[in-house]
């Protein structure tokens, strides 16, 4: 993990190491040289939408339970506005907002599907979601 973590695109990414965990064949995040070729074929440009944004979901599932909870959005706030820190009350707001407009049955988290429907409408997402070596 720390030679994936030494390459410049990695070390800016607030979510290098989860990435790593995510992409890893082993739980430890030690990444083969075949988990190193899978993470760069879903980061490139040429992958299809739909699997950026499962490995998307999987890297901003903090818990591992398949849904984005407030934990897991929280999780997610901070790394995104790192070293930056909101307030509890400007959190919690937040949270509140994306559960507002994501959360399609209202059960206080996101599912796959939920998520998938707001990817969609986001045109930058396939091009924010890339790396290039």
């Amino acid at each position: 993990m720390d030679k994936l973590l030494s390459l410049p695109e990695l070390r800016a990414n607030p979510f290098g190491e989860r990435m790593c965990l995510i992409f890893s064949s082993t739980k430890d995040g030690d990444c083969t040289f075949e988990d190193f070729l899978d993470m760069m074929s879903v980061f490139s440009e040429a992958a299809p939408k739909s699997v950026k944004a499962e490995y998307a979901f999987r890297i901003f599932d903090f818990d591992g339970d398949d849904y984005l909870g407030r934990g897991d959005l929280e999780e997610t706030i901070t790394k995104l506005v790192s070293p930056q820190r909101f307030s509890s009350e400007d959190m919690e707001a937040l949270v509140n907002r994306v559960l507002e407009e994501a959360d399609l049955d209202d059960d206080g988290m996101l599912a796959f599907a939920e998520f998938e429907h707001v990817i969609s409408k986001s045109p930058d997402f396939a091009n924010s979601f890339r790396i290039r070596l």
